[in-house]
């Protein structure tokens, strides 16, 4: 395949005749050809939105986290970034087609302890596009905790459709700003079943950290973590 193209513009000659002249020879000059950008500029931030970086074993993804729409489930995630609590946990479920989970478990899986369950905001407006970010939860409406997914493809059977069990919804509150290229490479990975849990990757997926770009003062104060009761 060639490095380049050789674009080859034609040149039209006219001839326009002019009173007691001769003809005089008018070259059209070729348009100019603007090659189109290697790639789309990368998405911007809505103003106040803070801005983290999921750095894993197969690189890079930069998040946008909508604070605007989904305060409750953005402040969550922000705490446990702030407690550290990402580092060394994989993504355990990983479904090519539909999306990537991670953010519960270490990579001998083993599920890590959090803080109590949140609101689920899936009622916000947002919808379960390709390459937004979404909170996890278990059948129980209102059972998030850090566990997050990024869709892979455009899940509308996980947006918010009514107030039934069924059609609640899962709460999207973020999109990625850029490495999507990552979160695709990540979803064809080879998976497996341990234990009890399907869709493991074979090699872990490890989120080696999470570091946030925008100013420290958007992020929360941290919190001695809580147990729930038994």
């Amino acid at each position: 395949m060639p490095t380049f193209f050789s674009v080859i513009l034609g040149f039209a000659t006219v001839f326009v005749p002019q009173a007691g002249n001769p003809p005089t020879a008018v070259v059209q000059t070729p348009a100019a050809v603007q090659a189109p950008p290697l790639q789309a500029p990368a998405p911007t931030p809505a103003p106040g939105n803070p801005v983290v970086v999921v750095s894993t074993s197969l690189g890079d993804i930069t998040l946008e986290l909508y604070k605007d729409r989904a305060p409750v489930s953005v402040e969550n995630f922000l705490q446990y970034v702030t407690e550290g609590f990402y580092e060394g946990t994989i993504f355990h479920r990983v479904k090519p087609g539909f999306a990537i989970q991670g953010g519960g478990f270490t990579d001998s899986m083993v599920e890590k302890t959090t803080r109590p369950p949140i609101m689920n905001e899936a009622t916000n407006g947002l919808r379960n596009t390709r390459g937004t970010l979404a909170m996890a939860r278990t059948r129980s409406l209102r059972s998030a905790t850090s566990q997050f997914y990024i869709n892979v493809v455009n899940n509308t059977a996980l947006d918010h459709t009514g107030y039934s069990p069924a059609d609640f919804g899962y709460a999207v509150f973020g999109r990625v700003l850029a490495g999507m290229d990552v979160v695709d490479k990540i979803a064809a990975v080879p998976t497996g079943t341990a234990g009890e849990h399907e869709d493991v990757p074979t090699t872990p997926v490890v989120i080696k950290k999470v570091s946030v770009k925008t100013p420290n003062s958007q992020l929360p104060t941290p919190k001695v973590l809580e147990r729930p009761a038994r």
